[in-house]
């Protein structure tokens, strides 16, 4: 095993908080700048930036796994990482289908471009992609898993849009193995909140909707590969 440099949790201009400047090529070339070696671009119940992201870097040589923020009914955030862009577009498909058919207003929410390879606009999503969707989190697992990938609750440690918030428990039917925690210091510090340390494999990803948000070289995993297979070996092995 090796240390890995990562960000998992990064939004393009599809999301529509997110920056206009987050495009495939600056998503790409400042998390190399940044030192990171494995990233994954989780925009809001949606994989369409993926293909455009993955060309460009694939070009850079990053290694990037295709993913999705999702909002489930509960209107919980949950990562959701695929091993290759035809899965991840597979479960775009199934989230889109099961999206509240709301359309999106640009001037209060924001636009949402989907671009190509080279950061130029091909289309506009229509549906609000910040929406929950009728996926419950305890199927979400589930139905993750039927087109290969895996998932975790996202930024438990933040007051809305997190399992802990909205809920206040972790379902114990959806046998989440790991856990994102955006302040992992704060959430942690003098023993605080040690069920979840001893009990789950901690993430720290940045959840960028902008440039200067993305993860420094600072959080490593260590991992055989870097890449989807290498992560997965990570979350199904031992805690430590």
């Amino acid at each position: 095993m090796r240390p890995v440099f990562y960000d998992l949790h990064l939004h393009s201009c599809l999301s529509p908080c997110g920056d206009m400047d987050m495009t495939p090529n600056n998503i790409v070339n400042m998390s190399l700048l940044k030192g990171l070696e494995l990233i994954a671009l989780t925009d809001h119940n949606s994989c369409k930036n993926c293909p455009a992201t993955l060309a460009v870097a694939q070009q850079a040589g990053l290694a990037v796994i295709p993913g999705m923020e999702l909002t489930t009914a509960e209107e919980i955030h949950v990562v959701c990482l695929f091993p290759t862009l035809e899965a991840a577009m597979g479960f775009d498909q199934y989230v889109h289908d099961r999206l509240a058919p709301v359309k999106n207003a640009p001037e209060i929410f924001g636009e949402q471009w989907v671009l190509d390879e080279l950061d130029q606009p091909v289309a506009q999503e229509e549906l609000l992609l910040i929406n929950a969707t009728t996926i419950g989190i305890s199927h979400a697992p589930a139905a993750v898993a039927a087109f290969g990938g895996l998932c975790y609750p996202a930024h438990i440690d933040r007051p809305s849009n997190s399992v802990l918030a909205n809920l206040g428990f972790l379902p114990p039917e959806c046998g989440f193995t790991a856990l994102e925690v955006k302040e992992p210091e704060k959430f942690f510090a003098g023993g605080a909140n040690g069920e979840y340390w001893e009990g789950y494999h901690i993430l720290s990803s940045s959840d960028a909707h902008y440039l200067e948000q993305i993860n420094e070289r600072e959080r490593c995993l260590h991992l055989e590969t870097a890449d989807f297979w290498g992560l997965r070996g990570w979350i199904e092995g031992k805690r430590g």
